[in-house]
C-alpha cells in the first residue's frame, strides 16, 4: 500500500488562495518575505460567472437606463444566487445531476398530459369494465414516447412563454407604466417647469399648525412696552445741555432727568405701601422698611409681569364667558379678580360695576365690589347693593363693618333687624356691639323670643342671667330644644359654680329625659363633652358626666372593661387627665377588684397626678385586693419618707399575707435603710422561721455582710445551703465570702462545687474563671470556660468573656477565631458585636462593621449605645445623643445605657439635661448590666440611692 502524503505536502486545490473566505486577498510576513499568492483576478471572476451564466442557461442582464432590476426581482427566486462562486468540478457533476433529473421529471409530466389527453374522448363512450385500461394506457404512452417527446417538448415551452408574455401585459413594471410620461417631459420648458403649481395640503395638517404658531404668546419685557408706548412721544422743553435729552432721528426727545425722577417716585410709593402694608408707625424712615417682605413683594411682581401672556389669554376667556352667560356671577368676579392680578384696579372696578348692573341679586357680586372699592365709595355701593337684597345678611354685615363709631354699627344693625328679625348672625352682631350687659341681656331675651331654636342665644343669654333667673332661662331653652345635651351640661356646670355640682343629679336627669326624648347621643360624644368641661374648668361636671354616661348602651358581654380601659388611653394621650381618672373611677365601681384596672390607674397617676393621689389609689387598690402585695410594697414605698406611716402599711400587710417573703423582705430594707440594723436582724430571724425561702436566707446572709459580719455570714450560708443547695446565689455568695477573707483555695472550692451543683448558672461560671485569671492561672481559666460552653452552649456572656480572656492574654489571633466561631453561633448577640467592634477591629473599619451588626441584629441596647459611642469619639453630638436616648427607649432597665449616656451629658449636655436624666432614672430604677451590677451588687454602697449608683458606674465606665 503506496504511503499517502501528509496534509501539509498535499499539493493545493485548484484556485485555492489561503483566508479568501474570510476576505484576505494577501499577506506579507513579518520578515518582508513578499507577498503570498494572489487570489482570482477580475477577469477569471468574469468569465467564471459567465460560464456558470450559460450552463444554467441564464441571460445576461441588460442596461436598460441604467435600472436596477433586483429590486423587483421575486424574493422566493433564487436562480443565480451563487452565479459569482467559484465553479469546480464538484459543481460541474452535481449541475449535470441535477440536469438529468429536470429532464426525467419533465419526461414524466409530458406522460401524464399525453395519456389524459388521448384517452379522454374514448371514456366518454366506451363502458369501463369492457377496457383494459391499464395495459392499454402503458402501450400508449410508450409508442407517443418514442415518437413525440420533441414535438411535446416545444409545445410546452410555447405555451411557458405564452404565459409570461400574459402575465408580463397584466402586471408592467413601474420603469414601464411611466416611460411614456418621462419621455413627455422632454417637451417641458424652463418657463412652464417654474410655473407648476405647489401640491395642496389635503390633510389640513400644515393649516393646523400655522393657526397654532399664530396663537402662540411670548413674555415682552417692559422696556419693550415702554418704547412702543412712547415712541411717538415729542418734547415739550429744550435742555440746556446735552446731557439730560437725546434727540432721536424721528424728531423725538428722550427726558432722561423725567425718567429718573419717575423711577424715584414710583419707588418711593412702593416704599410707602410697604410700610403701610407692614404696619409700621412712620413713612419714610430706613426703620419702616421690611427688606425681606419688600423683595417678595418685588418677586412676587416680577412674576406677575412674566405671565402676562397668560393673563390676556385668561382675560379673552373670561370675557367670553361674560359675553355668553352675562347673568353669572362667577365670571364676573374672576374677571374682576384677574384685573386685580394684572395690576388694574380701574378696570376691575368697571368690570365688577357692570356685574352688579347685570346680576343685581347676587350677594357675592356685591361684596366684591365692595372689597374692591375704597370706604366712601364702598358705603354708596353698600347702600345700593342693600336697597335690592334686604334680605342678605352678608351684605348688611358688611355694611355694618364700613362704619367707624360703634353709634354708626348699631343703627345699621337695628334697620338689619328690622328686614331679618329671625336672623342669628345678626342678633350676635347686635350683642357683640353693646358695652351694657343689662343691654345685651336684653336684646338676648328679646334674640330667644324671635329665634326659640337658637342653642347659642339660649346659653349666651343664661351666661348673662344671675344664678337665680339662669336655671329658669335653662328649664325653657330645654322646652324650646329637648334633643340639645348642651342645655343640660350648662345647667350642670352651672350648679358646679353655684357649690352644689355633687348634690343636684342634674345629668342624672339628662341621661333620663334624653333617653325618653331619644335624643342620646353616642358615647363617644359625652367622653369629648366631658373632656371640654374638664379643659374650661368644669372637674365636677366632667366627673358627672363620665358617671352618668359611660356605660350607656353597653352590656356585660361587650366587653366593657377592654372598652373602658382604651377609652382611659385616649385621653390620656389628648392630656385630659381628669376625665381618664374619672373613667377608672367609674371602672373600678363595675368591676371592683380588678387588678388590671388598679395597676393602670396607679401608673396613671405615678406618672401623671401627685402623691397624694397616687397614695388614694393604693389604698383604694390594698383595700380591694389585700392579697397582692404588689400594692402593699407600692403604698408603703410612697410612705417610705415617714417611717412611720410606712412601718404602719406594712403591719396591716403582714396581717393578710403573714407568709409573703416579698413584704418580709420589705421591712427588711426598710429598718435597714433607717439604719436600724437590730430591728432589721429581728425581722429576717423571724422571717427564716414564717417564710423560710431561699431569698429570705440570701437576704440575710447580704444583710450580714454589709454590716461586715463575713463569719456570721458564711455560717448563715452554710445554713442554707443545706435547706437550698439548688440556689446557684447562695453558691456564689459563699465564694465571695471566701474571696473577702482571702482564703482562694476554699472559694475555688465553692465555685467548683457550685458549678458541678448547678451546672446551667451562668454568673457562677463567670465567678470561677475570673478567680483563676486574677491568680495567674489563665489556663484554667481557658479550660473552666471551656467546661461552662459545653454546659451552656449558646450563651453569649461566656463567649465575650472567653474572648476577653484571651485579648488580655494578647491572644489576639484566638481572640478573633473564637469571635468569629461565636458570630456564627449567635449572630443576634449585641454584646458580640459590640466586643468586637470596640476591642478587636482597628478603628477604621468600626462604622462598617456597626452597619453590618445593626443590620443583623434588630434591637440591643448594648450595641446602639456602641453605635453612641462611636458617633461621640467622631465628636458627631447630636447624632450620638439620639442614639443614646434610642437605647434608653429600647430598654430602661439597662443601668448601662443610664450610665454612659450620663457620662456623655457630663461633657457636653447641660445641668438641666443632667438633672432631667438622674430624675428619670431614679423614677425607672434600672436593675441589670455588667457595670451596673458591679457596683450596686457591692456590700461597700450598700444603702446608696440609684442616683448615687449611677454617678459612681459613670465615674468607672472607660
Amino acid at each position: 500500500m503506496a504511503s499517502r502524503r501528509d496534509f501539509l505536502s498535499q499539493p493545493a486545490p485548484e484556485n485555492y488562495v489561503a483566508g479568501l473566505g474570510r476576505g484576505a486577498t494577501g499577506f506579507t510576513t513579518r520578515s518582508d518575505l513578499g507577498p503570498a499568492r494572489e487570489g482570482p483576478s477580475e477577469d477569471q471572476i468574469k468569465a467564471a460567472v459567465e460560464k456558470r451564466t450559460r450552463q444554467l442557461g441564464l441571460s445576461e442582464a441588460k442596461d436598460d437606463d441604467n435600472e436596477d432590476e433586483s429590486r423587483f426581482q421575486d424574493p422566493d427566486n433564487e436562480v443565480g444566487l451563487f452565479a459569482g462562486g467559484i465553479y469546480e468540478k464538484d459543481d460541474e457533476e452535481a449541475d449535470r445531476i441535477w440536469q438529468e433529473v429536470d429532464e426525467k421529471m419533465a419526461r414524466r409530466r409530458q406522460k401524464q398530459r399525453l395519456v389524459t389527453c388521448s384517452f379522454r374522448p374514448f371514456l366518454r363512450t366506451i363502458p369501463l369494465p369492457s377496457i383494459p385500461f391499464p395495459s392499454e394506457a402503458s402501450s400508449l404512452s410508450s409508442e407517443i414516447d418514442e415518437q413525440s417527446t420533441d414535438e411535446y417538448h416545444s409545445h410546452r415551452e410555447a405555451r411557458e412563454q405564452a404565459e409570461k408574455e400574459e402575465y408580463e401585459r397584466l402586471n408592467p413594471k413601474i420603469s414601464q407604466q411611466f416611460a411614456g410620461l418621462k419621455r413627455a417631459l422632454e417637451t417641458v420648458t424652463d418657463e412652464e417647469w417654474a410655473n407648476l403649481p405647489d401640491p395642496k395640503d389635503l390633510t389640513g395638517r400644515t393649516k393646523r399648525a400655522r393657526q397654532a404658531r399664530m396663537q402662540r404668546f411670548y413674555a415682552v419685557p417692559d422696556s419693550v412696552i415702554a418704547a412702543a408706548r412712547d415712541q411717538g412721544q415729542f418734547g415739550t422743553t429744550v435742555a440746556d445741555d446735552g446731557n439730560a435729552t437725546e434727540t432721536n432721528k424721528d424728531g423725538t426727545v428722550t427726558d432722561f432727568a423725567k425718567i429718573g425722577a419717575a423711577r424715584d417716585k414710583v419707588l418711593r410709593a412702593r416704599l410707602e405701601q410697604e410700610s403701610q402694608s407692614s404696619g409700621t408707625a412712620t413713612l419714610g424712615s430706613a426703620s419702616t422698611i421690611d427688606p425681606k417682605g419688600y423683595l417678595t413683594s418685588l418677586s412676587n411682581m416680577q412674576g406677575a409681569e412674566q405671565s402676562i401672556g397668560d393673563i390676556e389669554q385668561f382675560r379673552k376667556m373670561l370675557k367670553s364667558a361674560v359675553d355668553s352667560n352675562p347673568k353669572q356671577a362667577a365670571s364676573w368676579i374672576a374677571a374682576a379678580r384677574l384685573e386685580i392680578a394684572a395690576g388694574k384696579p380701574v378696570a376691575a372696578r368697571n368690570l365688577i360695576a357692570k356685574g352688579c348692573e347685570q346680576c343685581p341679586k347676587s350677594e357675592d357680586i356685591w361684596l366684591e365690589n365692595i372689597h374692591l372699592n375704597e370706604n366712601h365709595n364702598a358705603k354708596v355701593i353698600a347702600a345700593n347693593a342693600l336697597r335690592i337684597n334686604q334680605k342678605s345678611v352678608k351684605l348688611w354685615v358688611e355694611a355694618m363693618k364700613l362704619e367707624n363709631d360703634p353709634r354708626s354699627k348699631k343703627k345699621v344693625i337695628r334697620r338689619a333687624l328690622d328686614h331679618n328679625p329671625e336672623s342669628e348672625a345678626l342678633w350676635k352682631e347686635a350683642v357683640n356691639l353693646e358695652e351694657d350687659v343689662e343691654d345685651a341681656r336684653i336684646l338676648l331675651a328679646k334674640a330667644t323670643d324671635l329665634i326659640p331654636g337658637s342653642l347659642d342665644l339660649w346659653l349666651a343669654l343664661a351666661r348673662m342671667e344671675k344664678p337665680e333667673n339662669a336655671r329658669k332661662v335653662l328649664n325653657k331653652a330645654v322646652k324650646k330644644l329637648p334633643n340639645s345635651h348642651e342645655l343640660w351640661i350648662a345647667a350642670a356646670r352651672l350648679e358646679e359654680q353655684l357649690g352644689e355640682g355633687h348634690k343636684r343629679p342634674v345629668m342624672k336627669n339628662a341621661v333620663k329625659f334624653l333617653a325618653r326624648q331619644n335624643a342620646m347621643p353616642k358615647r363617644e360624644e359625652w367622653i369629648a363633652q366631658a373632656e371640654k368641661c374638664e379643659e374650661e374648668g368644669a372637674i365636677i361636671t366632667c366627673q358627672n358626666i363620665i358617671q352618668e354616661t359611660l356605660g350607656y348602651g353597653l352590656d356585660e358581654d361587650d366587653g366593657r372593661k377592654e372598652t373602658w380601659l382604651e377609652d382611659a388611653k385616649g385621653s390620656i394621650s389628648r392630656g385630659k387627665f381628669a376625665t381618664a381618672r374619672a373613667i377608672y373611677a367609674y371602672a373600678l365601681r363595675v368591676f371592683t377588684t380588678s387588678k388590671t384596672i388598679l395597676l393602670a390607674a396607679v401608673d396613671m397617676e405615678r406618672n401623671y397626678g401627685t402623691k397624694e393621689t397616687l397614695c388614694e389609689v393604693l389604698e383604694q387598690a390594698v383595700e380591694a385586693c389585700p392579697n397582692v402585695e404588689a400594692f402593699w410594697l407600692m403604698l408603703a414605698k410612697e410612705k417610705a419618707n415617714d417611717p412611720t406611716e410606712s412601718r404602719r402599711v406594712l403591719a396591716r400587710a403582714f396581717n393578710q399575707n403573714g407568709d409573703n417573703e416579698n413584704i418580709w423582705l420589705a421591712a427588711v430594707k426598710l429598718e435597714a435603710d433607717n439604719h436600724e440594723n437590730e430591728k432589721a436582724r429581728h425581722l429576717l430571724k423571724m422571717g427564716r422561721e414564717q417564710a423560710p425561702t431561699d431569698r429570705v436566707w440570701m437576704r440575710s446572709v447580704a444583710f450580714e455582710r454589709q454590716l461586715g459580719n463575713n463569719q456570721e455570714a458564711l455560717e448563715l450560708v452554710n445554713q442554707a445551703l443545706q435547706l437550698f443547695p439548688a440556689a446557684p446565689k447562695l453558691w456564689m455568695m459563699k465564694g465571695q465570702i471566701y474571696e473577702d477573707l482571702d482564703m482562694v483555695a476554699q472559694a475555688r472550692e465553692a465555685y467548683s462545687t457550685g458549678v458541678r451543683t448547678v451546672p446551667s448558672s451562668v454568673p457562677i461560671w463567670l465567678l470561677y474563671s475570673r478567680l483563676e485569671e486574677r491568680q495567674g492561672n489563665v489556663v484554667k481559666a481557658r479550660s473552666v470556660l471551656d467546661r461552662a460552653r459545653q454546659a451552656v452552649p449558646k450563651s453569649p456572656e461566656l463567649w465575650t468573656e472567653l474572648i476577653r480572656v484571651e485579648r488580655r492574654a494578647n491572644n489576639i489571633s484566638q481572640a478573633k477565631s473564637l469571635m468569629a466561631t461565636a458570630l456564627q453561633q449567635m449572630p443576634k448577640s449585641g454584646a458580640l458585636w459590640a466586643e468586637r467592634i470596640m476591642n478587636l477591629e482597628p478603628r477604621t473599619q468600626r462604622k462598617t462593621l456597626l452597619a453590618e451588626g445593626i443590620k443583623k441584629v434588630e434591637d440591643d441596647p448594648i450595641l446602639l449605645v456602641t453605635a453612641a459611642r462611636i458617633l461621640w469619639a467622631e465628636r458627631k453630638l447630636d447624632r450620638a445623643q439620639n442614639w443614646f436616648e434610642k437605647a434608653l427607649l429600647l430598654d430602661r432597665d439597662m443601668g448601662d445605657t443610664w450610665a454612659w449616656y450620663y457620662k456623655f451629658l457630663l461633657e457636653h449636655g447641660t445641668k438641666e439635661k443632667q438633672a432631667d436624666l438622674v430624675a428619670k432614672c431614679i423614677l425607672n430604677e434600672p436593675k441589670h448590666g455588667e457595670e451596673w451590677t458591679k457596683v450596686a451588687k457591692n456590700p461597700k454602697n450598700a444603702g446608696l440611692g440609684t442616683a448615687e449608683i449611677l454617678k459612681m458606674v459613670a465615674s468607672q465606665l472607660v
